[in-house]
């Protein structure tokens, strides 16, 4: 009776040592809701890659808040990537973390304030990129570099790029970017040639490692470590009950009625789940545009397409997903699943929460 993502083990780990193997330097991420596994088993499986010798000294941790969940499954250092502020969760870290912690500092005001307070913290400074989420510009960076020469206990451990998903090469902007670096004149450390990266492609990461030797790239990788080994899911839902009805025939919460004959199907998984409450995909496509338009048709009847789906075909929601569970309509000749039977689901994982993770 539950929501289940069931993940061929063999495969799965064979894809993270091979993931590993490939990208020398490696910062797995571990954030949000941990891509559908939950936080505490990407931690273990970090330590894991640490442990078969993959140099994973490093994960890569969405906010202050989710550190208890990932400190004690991972021996390494931790590097949150929420910009440290000086209000809320960030002042309220374990003490014991202290050594393990990385901050990351995206303005200069941050820097002083947290040096104020902790003058031998470890941190890193991440460079506005064209995403314009976080970051010190290139002007800012300068005035970093002249305020850590007056903190010589600061512990400078490198400089982050955010790099956007869907922009094509990210290469020339990099080169820019590490231009910026190179003139801020950081103090001569291991820090300051070190440079955390995120959504560049493998042969950017070659290029640049190539363009670039005197730096040390850290790839922080996060859906392609985890979710890079589609074939090796399945998640899957239980039907629950299965009720026959007629055209006419009223149901649910808010009492539709079936627009023809056929049967109701009840199904595991609903919004706590995150069954029914899709994120943006970010596709601007021509068909993904389209494909909104239609869903936005079959809503207005009442008829939208579900991620559930039988026989090779997705159903129809009956009505809005409940908080656990939802109804399905199966117009008649559609064969009918039995109560028990396994039903496929299709689903973002990173929007999605599992009752069951089921690693074979």
């Amino acid at each position: 009776m539950s929501l289940t993502l069931t993940v061929d083990g063999e495969r799965w780990r064979q894809h993270l040592l091979a993931t590993a193997e490939k990208h020398p330097g490696l910062v797995p991420v571990c954030k949000g809701n941990g891509y559908g596994f939950t936080l505490g088993r990407l931690a273990r499986r970090a330590q894991w890659l640490d442990e078969r010798g993959h140099g994973v000294d490093t994960i890569a941790v969405g906010t202050y808040d989710e550190l208890p969940h990932l400190a004690s499954r991972f021996d390494g250092d931790l590097l949150v990537l929420t910009p440290w502020r000086p209000f809320e969760s960030a002042l309220e870290v374990d003490p014991a973390l202290s050594g393990r912690l990385v901050h990351t500092l995206s303005r200069p005001e941050d820097v002083r304030d947290l040096l104020a307070r902790q003058p031998d913290a470890r941190f890193v400074l991440e460079r506005l990129t064209s995403m314009q989420r976080h970051g010190l510009s290139a002007r800012d960076l300068w005035a970093v570099a002249a305020e850590l020469r007056s903190h010589p206990r600061a512990r400078l451990e490198g400089i982050a790029f955010h790099l956007p998903l869907q922009q094509g090469s990210h290469v020339g902007e990099v080169h820019r970017l590490m231009t910026d670096v190179a003139g801020a004149e950081l103090p001569d450390t291991p820090g300051a040639r070190t440079i955390w990266v995120s959504h560049l492609t493998d042969a950017e990461l070659a290029e640049l490692r190539a363009a670039y030797p005197d730096f040390r790239l850290r790839p922080r990788i996060g859906t392609a470590l985890w979710l890079g080994a589609r074939e090796a899911m399945r998640v899957t839902s239980t039907v629950l009950d299965v009720h026959p009805v007629s055209r006419g025939d009223a149901f649910g919460y808010r009492s539709r009625t079936a627009p023809k004959d056929g049967h109701l199907l009840i199904v595991s998984g609903g919004t706590a789940h995150g069954i029914g409450l899709e994120a943006p995909t970010g596709d601007s496509s021509i068909k993904a545009r389209a494909g909104a338009l239609a869903r936005g048709g079959l809503d207005a009847v009442g008829f939208v397409r579900s991620p559930f789906s039988t026989d090779g075909k997705q159903r129809l929601f009956a009505e809005p997903p409940h908080m656990q569970a939802s109804m399905l309509f199966l117009p008649g000749g559609a064969r009918v699943p039995q109560v028990g039977e396994l039903v496929d689901v299709r689903v973002r994982y990173t929007t999605t929460s599992f009752d069951r993770v089921v690693v074979a």
